[in-house]
């Protein structure tokens, strides 16, 4: 399993505070649960679409999979006019709380007990469930009580309101982590940002597990892996309070760069950058490259999976005044924005925060756009 910077700090922390402890308090710290922060995805496919799903989503995450099978293998659910799909749905829907009316799946050997956070990736079969992830869940949606579970359907073109009631009906005890999230035909080809996008959307209890930081641009959104440098960690603090808005500028032909607004603890040394680093330059730029370049720079993460043509796309190469946000991918931080808050100055930014005086950035104040720039020296 992937373990981020975040994990090593936080279990480093867990020990010294055990260490300090008396024995009286280190029995009781023992005695904590050990699930917190834990991520499991559940998926179901039978074309492949859920799984290439979960696959991306297990790509940008810490988190384990377990793949439900039908214990009858072969079977093709579409053939007929999707006839055997039609009757496995029409069973359950005449006897849903029948275990005999849902269709047989291999053994879960998983212990769901063992994760705080469940995401449930699943077809959509003629407006509904598909008939094996509802067979998981009504053997196992009591076990899914207290914990938060997010819902992702896949379909062809049909809306998934029912998918998410057949979820309430067999796990009406889990706390939901947010509103569901629906790929389909035509946003398919997106579904890595989609993806990206509702997660920072979602209310997870994780306190380790969830911590990159995505930047948007354009409404197109990217994850950084953080580096292992007090730049990067106090980096993602400041995220903890809410999305930075930034205003960026392609400089040459490497980068994109901007002013953080606020100063971070440079550990410079020369480096020479690659297509997706982001670096802090003098102690409060920040820089994104799609080329290269030798500096003397201090690391703040890296952007992964893109080629470097993909990349300039992303960070619209060669432009002026891109609005970028950063957005810490820790859930417990990444709630909703509301368009409504406001600061003291009556500003809000373009991603529904309040606007910081010193930050740079695309800004709506009393109604107009404002625009907050600075020049790289």
């Amino acid at each position: 399993m992937k373990k981020t910077l975040f994990n090593k700090m936080l279990l480093s922390l867990a020990s010294l505070l055990a260490l300090s402890c008396s024995s009286d308090e280190t029995t009781e710290a023992h005695a904590q649960p050990t699930n917190m922060g834990k991520t499991l995805v559940v998926c179901y496919s039978y074309t492949g679409n859920c799984r290439t799903i979960a696959s991306t989503l297990t790509s940008q995450i810490e988190a384990d999979l377990l793949e439900i099978q039908p214990a009858e293998k072969g079977l093709k659910y579409e053939a007929n006019g999707y006839a055997l799909g039609t009757q496995l749905l029409n069973a359950i829907k005449a006897a849903p709380d029948d275990a005999a009316s849902y269709p047989a799946i291999d053994p879960v050997s998983t212990s769901l007990s063992d994760y705080q956070n469940v995401i449930v990736v699943t077809p959509l079969w003629w407006s509904q469930m598909a008939a094996p992830m509802q067979t998981f869940l009504f053997s196992y949606g009591p076990q899914l009580a207290g914990k938060r579970v997010g819902l992702i359907v896949s379909s062809a073109s049909s809306g998934i309101s029912q998918v998410e009631a057949d979820f309430r009906r067999l796990a009406p005890d889990a706390t939901p982590s947010g509103q569901a999230l629906w790929i389909n035909n035509s946003n398919r080809s997106r579904t890595s940002s989609l993806l990206e996008q509702w997660l920072a959307t979602q209310n997870f209890q994780t306190s380790t597990a969830m911590t990159k930081i995505f930047i948007t641009i354009g409404g197109q959104a990217q994850s950084m892996t953080l580096a292992d440098t007090q730049a990067a960690r106090e980096l993602a603090a400041r995220l903890q309070q809410g999305p930075l808005s930034l205003t960026l500028s392609s400089n040459g032909d490497f980068e994109i760069w901007g002013a953080l607004g606020f100063s971070l603890p440079a550990s410079n040394e020369h480096i020479t950058a690659q297509p997706g680093d982001v670096v802090l330059y003098n102690g409060s730029n920040i820089c994104i490259f799609f080329g290269s370049n030798s500096w003397s720079y201090t690391r703040l993460g890296h952007i992964s999976g893109l080629t470097e043509s993909q990349l300039r796309s992303f960070l619209k190469a060669g432009e002026r005044n891109i609005s970028a946000v950063l957005l810490l991918g820790s859930t417990t931080s990444l709630q909703q924005p509301q368009a409504t808050r406001r600061s003291a100055t009556g500003s809000i930014a373009l991603n529904g925060m309040p606007a910081p005086q010193a930050a740079k950035g695309i800004y709506i104040q009393d109604g107009k756009k404002h625009i907050k720039t600075s020049t790289r020296k």
